[in-house]
């Protein structure tokens, strides 16, 4: 199929017309050939690259060659970094388009002391479910300490350090979202499992001259740091700092006012070498060790020496840490701990996305979203909700690999990665949209049969499904009113027929047609075929959701009101009336609603169907 497109595209003249007809046939299909991915594949994503005209069209995206752009993007993802071309370089914004070369996907990152046993380790804080960031954070660690270099070991730590806003709910999620990726540690720790010896390392570093007790209001601290100014304690003798910090311990009113700040470099260029905080008192209950403990160190304290402490070789995290890195070696060498490598990768961000933490609990806490499952939340069980396959998930994460290049995705090609993985899977069946649904009579059909046909016409072990064929018929609005007196169309899945008779109401919608069956017709002529349903069966009520971006802007600023930007709409709902056998579906099943989309089943019952459409990376939701 690639000779079809490849002299066009490889003419010395460059012209736009075979890029339109290249889009034009990547309408309704993932490969240009089949249903995986070959070399026609490979051969015509280099000639569209070189092609100065298609570069610049699928720049604009799906304001112009929405088909092309979906295929050149995803099979960029899914070959790099097998292309044996610099691949297309990631945008720093939607208006860029420079071609440069990206080293994402690549595992060979030269990584120091692997020849020793690798253990990593996955440090999340159980204030939350987890989303699509922390998942790449996990897969990397999974990765490496199991596949890249086999034999090695991998913890899951939960980094409970802020009895505020953990729970044990969030906890036990987490282990399972694990599990559904596959993701199995080799061992399971607690942060809190080691309060004791990080109270006794705090103290040996107010021993050592290293920390001191402060209790600077905390809009006064950030402004210190910032111009670099000491605090007045800084330089208070042990002694002092001692005797505040067992007021902490003890969680008294006076211990409340302090907290314990690392002493290393207030003049640093580097922010968080500013003395930063490492201990806070906080009388609240914890869900694990309840009220042993009133206070509690900070994360970027209790990371390293935990690390150090169970044996890590080397921590992976996000390149938010940049800056962290030197503070991290320095708790090491100060306390004279065992060596730990940091290797920093790019976070994974997506357009009109946010990944805080913090924002996501304001967006369920205040009721905008159903819940951390909701499938316009970008944690991993909405996005499972909405449909997204795990095998996908996987592939589209570990293709990111361990680049440090900061990047702000695109959904088009995570929805991409799934939808070659649902299409030669999803059964296919018939939905009309239930509002101004237009009743047919149709012409030359004798009572009521029923056929069993192929359930998905190119993959015959999802078995069969049941057709039932009468005069009776209902077809969707929108079908009916673009036919003209006699045309012919196609009744998919039955035959040719010929619109006889329009009848239309005051309002100019159409009320009624009369259709003559004409089986003998040639389908490939006719330019309309439309769904249809008989309604001498049971006919089952299903509601089709699809979600729209929570955010208007495409990535927010430090300065924004996550108010501000919220998309006053995020959610629409169609009320659609489906075959017989879609009362036998399943709820997580995934499906294909004929010219409608692809869909999860999210609830069944005697009330109907609910179901929630999959995105295709078409439109880039």
């Amino acid at each position: 199929m690639a000779e079809k497109f490849l002299p066009a595209l490889t003419a010395p003249k460059p012209e736009a017309a075979p890029i339109h007809d290249l889009d034009s046939y990547l309408t309704l299909r993932t490969y240009i050939k089949g249903y995986t991915q070959t070399e026609d594949d490979i051969e015509l994503w280099k000639a569209v690259r070189k092609h100065k005209i298609a570069v610049g069209l699928i720049r604009q995206g799906s304001k112009v060659v929405p088909n092309l752009a979906r295929w050149f993007t995803f099979i960029e993802q899914t070959a790099h970094p097998s292309l044996d071309v610099p691949v297309r370089g990631k945008e720093s914004s939607k208006e860029s388009g420079a071609v440069a070369k990206d080293e994402g996907g690549s595992y060979d990152i030269n990584l120091p002391d692997t020849d020793q046993r690798i253990i990593t380790r996955f440090p999340p804080e159980p204030s939350g479910y987890l989303h699509v960031g922390h998942m790449k954070a996990a897969l990397l660690n999974d990765y490496f300490a199991h596949k890249k270099y086999p034999g090695g070991k991998m913890i899951l730590r939960f980094d409970d350090t802020n009895p505020d806003k953990e729970k044990e709910e969030f906890q036990d999620s987490i282990v399972k979202d694990l599990e559904l990726m596959a993701i199995k540690p080799d061992e399971v720790t607690y942060t809190s499992n080691y309060f004791d010896l990080l109270r006794d390392k705090c103290i040996e570093l107010i021993k050592a001259g290293k920390a001191y007790a402060d209790d600077t209001s905390q809009e006064q601290l950030r402004a210190e740091r910032m111009d670099r100014v000491e605090s007045k304690h800084r330089n208070a003798d042990a002694e002092t700092s001692l005797a505040k910090f067992k007021e902490m311990e003890k969680g008294t009113e006076e211990g409340t006012k302090w907290y314990v700040r690392a002493k290393i470099d207030m003049a640093s260029d580097n922010g968080r070498m500013r003395d930063p905080v490492i201990y806070r008192c906080n009388p609240t209950a914890h869900h694990r060790t309840g009220e042993k403990f009133k206070m509690y160190p900070t994360y970027d304290f209790a990371c390293p020496i935990v690390d150090a402490h169970e044996g890590i070789t080397h921590a992976l995290r996000t390149t938010e840490y940049n800056d962290a890195n030197e503070q991290y070696q320095w708790f090491l060498k100060t306390l004279g701990l065992r060596k730990v490598h940091n290797w920093n990768f790019s976070r994974m961000d997506f357009i009109k996305t946010f990944l805080s933490k913090r924002k996501l609990t304001k967006l369920v806490d205040s009721g905008k979203v159903w819940g951390w499952d909701d499938p316009r939340m970008p944690t991993v069980r909405g996005v499972r909700r909405r449909g997204m396959t795990v095998p996908a998930l996987q592939e589209f994460i570990l293709k990111q690999g361990p680049s440090k290049n900061i990047t702000l995705q695109d959904w088009a090609s995570f929805w991409a990665t799934n939808k070659k993985y649902i299409d030669p899977v999803a059964p296919r069946y018939t939905a009309v949209i239930a509002d101004k649904r237009v009743p047919c009579t149709v012409s030359g059909v004798e009572g009521v049969t029923e056929e069993q046909r192929e359930v998905h016409a190119k993959n015959a072990e999802l078995g069969k499904k049941k057709v039932v064929f009468s005069k009776s018929v209902i077809l969707d609005q929108a079908d009916a009113a673009s036919f003209a007196q006699d045309e012919e169309i196609t009744l998919m899945n039955w035959g040719n027929a010929y619109v006889r008779k329009i009848s239309k109401g005051s309002d100019d919608l159409v009320e009624s047609l009369d259709l003559e069956l004409h089986l003998s017709g040639d389908v490939k002529k006719t330019s309309k075929k439309v769904t249809w349903l008989s309604t001498d069966q049971h006919l089952v009520v299903v509601t089709l959701y699809d979600f729209d971006y929570l955010i208007t802007k495409d990535k927010l600023e430090e300065d924004d009101v996550l108010e501000d930007c919220l998309n006053d709409v995020t959610e629409t709902r169609t009320e659609a009336i489906a075959d017989c056998n879609v009362a036998n579906l399943k709820e997580d099943d995934i499906v294909q609603f004929d010219r409608k989309g692809y869909f999860r089943i999210d609830k069944t019952g005697k009330d109907g169907v609910v179901a929630f459409q999959i995105p295709t990376g078409k439109v880039g939701k």
